[in-house]
């Protein structure tokens, strides 16, 4: 319940004056609702239905008084018009507080959304290189929406809560003796259901599961379709679905069971406790007639309060689990947190005049392993030229690009830009100057015009189709349908790979970084491509840094330097033509068996 607690705090926080205000409403609109029951007794009684003494009922003593001076044909039209006042206006203070509680909690609900998802996008990259996207998407979604629903139904149960206590409190002025008879019976029920709420809470660690294996099945299922489809593995994937759906089944199956035990058990001891306190009224306690019917009608508008203050409770418990993993998700960001995002001043790019230094780099993923993914590499990246990162699989090439652009930082020695370290509060800045582009190019299901804006919003269209040219893509784009505002699919599966490649490298062109880092970003290309992209680079040469890791060793036959890793290590560094006549150096081995690396 804790993890219920730190929320509650945090709607407390947030909604601040307009939470007490929304309680008074609730106080409001109980008080009304229970005094519209306090006259049905003189309403039935002024009909001629029932003939009981209503001076005796607390708050109705003075009724007769004023009904005396008044002609007695308008006795009922008065009491009926009184009626009727009180229920629109509890009905119209209800309506509201309704609104006011959807305002409260869709207003929170925004705020832990934006909050959640501003943490992640704080969040350094050893977080995503740690945590598995598909239990991301489940608590943005799922889980998040069982937060909302958990936030709902607390304010629902502060609401039934409130109700209750008034109309207790309406009860204890009629009969003291039955009310707490009615009460102790209540309080032994909530005793005894407490082995229900420990079942909820049960059920909703196992939603939490089946709900996440759910989403990380569809995610791994829908990323690797075309393996399913090409290895005729559909059958096997079927049978996995169906069998987590059984289950998921079972799981909801079980909570409504458990739920309608809950009902079945307080429906029973309300018919047992009516028949009882009735009993006790007239043969014990003597209870006065109007006393008793009042209590009847208290109770018997109170009693699925009860029922429902207990739903209410099980339904909270079941998304505990809910309230834990977004806490817990918070807390890993808040951890992993590398940038504050906001503030356009953090924003200017840093502009790279001298170069790049790495000096005595150490990096390992998992710091309680002692393979190393690099390991005192010095190296430095020249300004406005171009340098290649070459080397087999596994080498330590990305990793040494995710070190140098401030992805993932190192676990001994520094970068330096021209000369001064890139700490945490130049880390966005330098974001800003670096354009990078993948192996595995991503574009946003959009048309070609948006995913390029989303890099530079203010592009004119001129620099659009200038990017576009650069990147050898302007002649495809024209053919299109749509040219230019062609929607490119999800993940740009309506295109090529080579033209996902493109569209990417236009998109990074089109910010004019300082940096443009390529991480195999020509593997796609055929060879005339290939060659339109080299020539390019090749012209970009003394205005913007390039780093590039190559898969094909023809791309950095320009290179003005050429690294190449093994093992984390840097085993040779220099110009193309230097390493290619080390005749026992790696880099000529490659180049001699043909063996390009890769990626």
């Amino acid at each position: 319940m804790e993890h219920i607690w730190f929320y509650i705090k945090k709607l407390h926080t947030f909604a601040g004056m307009k939470l007490y205000i929304n309680l008074l409403g609730m106080i409001a609109i109980s008080f009304f609702e229970g005094f519209g029951i306090y006259l049905l007794v003189p309403m039935l009684s002024l009909i001629g239905v029932i003939d009981l003494a209503i001076d005796n009922i607390p708050f109705l003593s003075w009724l007769p008084k004023v009904l005396g001076g008044i002609p007695e044909r308008f006795h009922l039209t008065l009491v009926l018009a009184a009626y009727i006042v009180l229920i629109i206006g509890q009905s119209l203070l209800a309506r509201k507080q309704n609104i006011m509680n959807s305002e409260i909690q869709q207003s929170f609900i925004r705020y832990l959304r934006v909050s959640t998802y501003k943490s992640l996008l704080q969040a350094d990259w050893l977080f995503y290189l740690q945590k598995r996207r598909s239990d991301i998407s489940h608590i943005m979604t799922s889980e998040l929406a069982r937060v909302s629903q958990g936030s709902t139904l607390a304010l629902r149960l502060a609401t039934t809560f409130v109700f209750t206590m008034i109309q207790v409190a309406f009860a204890l002025l009629v009969s003291v003796q039955l009310t707490v008879l009615v009460m102790a019976s209540g309080l032994l029920l909530a005793v005894f259901s407490r082995k229900f709420l420990k079942n909820a809470k049960k059920i909703g660690d196992q939603t939490t599961e089946l709900s996440q294996h759910y989403y990380a099945g569809i995610t791994d299922h829908f990323n690797g379709i075309k393996d399913i489809k090409s290895n005729r593995m559909e059958q096997s994937h079927l049978d996995w679905f169906r069998s987590l759906c059984h289950k998921m089944e079972r799981n909801i199956v079980n909570y409504t069971k458990l739920q309608t035990a809950t009902q079945l058990i307080y429906s029973a001891s309300s018919a047992v406790l009516i028949v009882l306190f009735i009993y006790l009224a007239f043969e014990v306690l003597q209870v006065r007639p109007e006393q008793l019917m009042l209590i009847v009608v208290i109770f018997a508008r109170l009693w699925p309060k009860f029922v429902l203050l207990q739903n209410n409770m099980e339904q909270i418990i079941s998304t505990v689990p809910g309230f834990k993993s977004l806490i817990e998700l918070q807390q890993e960001c808040d951890h992993a947190s590398e940038m504050k995002i906001g503030g356009t001043h953090l924003q200017r790019p840093i502009p790279v005049e001298q170069g790049i230094l790495c000096s005595h780099v150490h990096f390992r993923y998992d710091r309680s392993s002692e393979e190393y993914a690099l390991q005192d590499i010095n190296v430095f990246i020249p300004a406005n030229r171009m340098t290649a990162i070459v080397g087999k699989s596994g080498a330590g090439k990305s990793t040494l690009i995710d070190v140098l652009i401030g992805l993932i930082k190192p676990e001994a020695g520094e970068i330096l830009i021209d000369g001064s370290p890139l700490d945490s509060e130049r880390l966005q800045r330098m974001r800003s100057s670096v354009s990078y582009v993948s192996q595995d190019p991503f574009l946003f299901h959009a048309t070609i015009r948006d995913n390029l804006l989303m890099a530079e919003p203010d592009a004119s269209e001129d620099e659009l189709w200038e990017a576009l040219k650069f990147s050898a893509s302007d002649e495809f784009v024209r053919r299109l349908p749509e040219g230019i505002d062609t929607i490119v699919g999800d993940r740009g599966v309506r295109l090529s790979g080579g033209e996902r490649q493109r569209i990417v490298l236009a998109r990074a062109i089109l910010r004019r970084p300082y940096v443009l880092v390529l991480d195999e970003a020509t593997s796609a290309l055929d060879n005339e491509n290939e060659a339109k992209i080299r020539a390019a680079l090749e012209n970009l040469k003394g205005y913007m840094t390039i780093i590039v890791i190559a898969h094909r060793l023809s791309t950095i036959r320009f290179a003005d330097q050429v690294i190449v890793l093994e093992r984390g290590r840097i085993v040779q560094q220099g110009g193309f033509q230097q390493l290619s006549g080390e005749s026992k150096g790696s880099f000529s081995q490659m180049l001699a068996y043909g063996a390009e690396p890769i990626a």
